[in-house]
C-alpha cells in the first residue's frame, strides 16, 4: 500500500471515530425522548447521519491526502540520498531542506564519509601492495617472462604467421579443383588465424604487468598501439588524463589486458573500441568488441577470467559490469572513485 493511501485510511478511520465519539457523547450529555426522531432529521435537505458520517470521511480523505503526500516527499529525498550513497555518488544539495529530516540528512552523510574513508584507505592498502610487489618482484623472473615472451614470439609466432600466408596464397592463388579438399584448406587457414589470436594472447598475460614507471594512459595507449600492428582489427581509444593512485592504476591496467586477451581468444571480433575517462569524481573504464558475445547466465558461475576482472574492480572500491548477448558482441565497464586529498588538482 502507498504513503498516501495509508495516511488516506489512517486519517479517514479516525475521523469517523472521533466523529461517532462527539455524536455519541452530545446525545449522552443532551438524551432524546424518542431516538427515532433521529433517522429524520436534516440539516441543509441531508439527513443527519449521513451529513455527519460524509463529512467525516471527506474531511479524513483531505488530510490523509496531504499528510501522505507530505510524508511521501521527504520519505522520497530519503530515499534519493541513500541512492547517491549507494552508487558512490556525491549527496545532492537540497535548496529547501526538510527540517524534519535533517538529522536523517546528517547520518546519511556520515555514512558516506565512513564509506569514502573505507575506499580510500582500501586503495591506499593496494597501492601499498602494489608498491611492495614491484620492490620485491625479482629481476630473474622479469628477465625468464621475457625471455619467453621473445621466443615465443620469434619462433612459434613468425610459423605462425608463415603457416598463414602460405594457406590465404594457396587458397587464393591455386585452390584445388575438389570442393572438399578447398574446404578443409579453408577450415585449416581459419584454425591458423585462431592459433594466432591465442597466442598473442597468450603473449600479452606473459608480459610483465605491473606499468614500471608509465602512467595508465600511457601505459594503455602503448598496449593498444601495438596491438593495432599486429592483429587484423579495428581498434579505437579514447584516454583523458587524470590523476590516480598506482594501486588503482594497475588494477584497472591489469583488467584492460584481461578484457582484451578475452576478446582476442573468444570474441571473434572485427572491432574493439576502449574508453578511459573521468567523469564526476568517477574513474570509467569501458571496453566494447562486436564479437559473438556469449550468454552471462552460462559462463557466470565458470569464467575465471571475469570473476577475477571482478575482484579486481572490488578492490578498490569500484564496479564491475559486463553486458554480453549472442551475436550482438560485449561490453565491460568498470567505474571506480576517485578521491583527491585536498588542495590536490587535475595537472
Amino acid at each position: 500500500m502507498s504513503t498516501i493511501l495509508r495516511h488516506v485510511f489512517t486519517a479517514v478511520f479516525f475521523s469517523v471515530f472521533i466523529s461517532v465519539m462527539i455524536v455519541g457523547l452530545t446525545f449522552a450529555a443532551f438524551p432524546l425522548d424518542n431516538w427515532s426522531e433521529i433517522l429524520r432529521q436534516t440539516l441543509y435537505d441531508i439527513p443527519y447521519f449521513v451529513y455527519v458520517i460524509g463529512t467525516s470521511i471527506t474531511a479524513g480523505a483531505v488530510i490523509g491526502v496531504m499528510t501522505g503526500w507530505y510524508w511521501r516527499q521527504r520519505i522520497q529525498r530519503v530515499e534519493k540520498h541513500l541512492d547517491e550513497v549507494a552508487k558512490g555518488q556525491k549527496l545532492s544539495d537540497d535548496e529547501e531542506p526538510y527540517k524534519e529530516l535533517e538529522r536523517i540528512q546528517y547520518h546519511v552523510g556520515q555514512i558516506q564519509e565512513k564509506i569514502r574513508l573505507q575506499t580510500e584507505h582500501a586503495q591506499r592498502l593496494v597501492t601499498e601492495r602494489a608498491q611492495e610487489r614491484e620492490k620485491s618482484l625479482q629481476e630473474i623472473v622479469v628477465q625468464e617472462r621475457n625471455r619467453l615472451a621473445r621466443e615465443l614470439h620469434d619462433s612459434v609466432s613468425q610459423q605462425l604467421f608463415a603457416a598463414s600466408m602460405m594457406m590465404s596464397a594457396i587458397n587464393e592463388t591455386n585452390p584445388p579443383e575438389d570442393s572438399s579438399i578447398r574446404k578443409q584448406l579453408q577450415m585449416v587457414e581459419k584454425m591458423i588465424h585462431q592459433s594466432q589470436l591465442e597466442m598473442r594472447a597468450l603473449l600479452l598475460h606473459l608480459r610483465p604487468v605491473p606499468l614500471k614507471g608509465k602512467s595508465l594512459q600511457e601505459g594503455v595507449n602503448e598496449l593498444l598501439v601495438e596491438l593495432t600492428q599486429k592483429v587484423p582489427m579495428t581498434i579505437e581509444w579514447k584516454t583523458e588524463d587524470f590523476t590516480v593512485d598506482k594501486g588503482v592504476e594497475d588494477q584497472l591496467f591489469r583488467i584492460l589486458q584481461e578484457s582484451v586477451s578475452n576478446t582476442l581468444r573468444h570474441a571473434k571480433a572485427s572491432s574493439l573500441n576502449v574508453m578511459l575517462i573521468e567523469r564526476d569524481e568517477m574513474i570509467i573504464m569501458r571496453v566494447v568488441d562486436d564479437g559473438i558475445g556469449f550468454d552471462l547466465e552460462k559462463v557466470k558461475t565458470s569464467s575465471y577470467g571475469l570473476e577475477n576482472m571482478r575482484e579486481r574492480a572490488y578492490q578498490i572500491g569500484g564496479t564491475f559490469k559486463v553486458v554480453s548477448l549472442p551475436d550482438e558482441g560485449t561490453r565491460m565497464e568498470v567505474k571506480v572513485p576517485s578521491y583527491r586529498k585536498e588542495g590536490e588538482q587535475l595537472d
